[in-house]
């Protein structure tokens, strides 16, 4: 009886620490939290740009598909000015080719990529308030030829990025099917607001390789 009771005793035992040691393991695995997050997608509708939109129109499509649910887009084309022509969900896929489809056709030979940036930081901030984590990517040449005023100041734009991270800390920027002159310039004056990591440039070559670091930019 008393070797039954021993045996008992240690098994009971045994089965404790293994309890103990499990609950103290998963205690100290971290669970990544989801955070929804608002890309606001600039699309170059100019006249420059027609040959590689429906490329163009394609990779956003992409993107979109690989998003979750609960995030949300919106898309602003640019020629000679820019305006919002979509916001919603990701995964509507057919109103978002409506809406590309309708809008982007017989564009200007001009452009208003800072105008259109502006307004998409606009949008970050709104989102912001709204719950989201935010991103914008621009799509196309980087070709400025319009207004004066609805052109990209390099100059203002790093700061005006750097003042933004106070109330978007987690923004991420990627510029993607411009020539890679473009795109250095991109870098050049980004890089060192946005670092590694939230910068994404991708000329029309490796396009398909900047999905999986789009995901890690948002924090997926």
């Amino acid at each position: 009886m008393d070797k039954r009771l021993v045996t008992v005793g240690l098994v009971i035992l045994g089965v404790a620490i293994l309890l103990k040691a499990a609950f103290v393991l998963l205690s100290n695995v971290k669970i990544d939290e989801f955070h929804k997050t608002a890309i606001t997608f600039i699309i170059d509708s100019s006249t420059t740009n027609q040959s590689k939109l429906p490329k163009q129109i394609k990779y956003i499509k992409s993107l979109c598909a690989i998003l979750d649910p609960e995030d949300a887009i919106k898309i602003i084309k640019t020629d000679k000015s820019s305006y919002l022509i979509y916001e919603g969900s990701p995964g509507d896929g057919v109103a978002i080719s409506n809406a590309i489809k309708k809008y982007t056709q017989n564009g200007s030979s001009e452009t208003s990529y800072g105008e259109a940036i502006k307004k998409a930081v606009n949008y970050s901030l709104t989102m912001k308030k709204n719950g989201y984590n935010t991103a914008i990517v621009v799509v196309g040449s980087l070709e400025d030829n319009g207004e004066a005023s609805k052109r990209i100041n390099w100059d203002t734009l790093p700061k005006n990025i750097e003042k933004t991270k106070k109330y978007l800390p987690e923004i991420a920027m990627m510029f993607a099917f411009a020539d890679p002159q473009k795109l250095d310039e991109v870098k050049t004056k980004l890089n060192p607001v946005l670092g590694e990591n939230k910068l994404i440039i991708v000329n029309e070559v490796n396009v398909n390789k900047s999905a999986s670091k789009l995901i890690k930019a948002i924090g997926r």
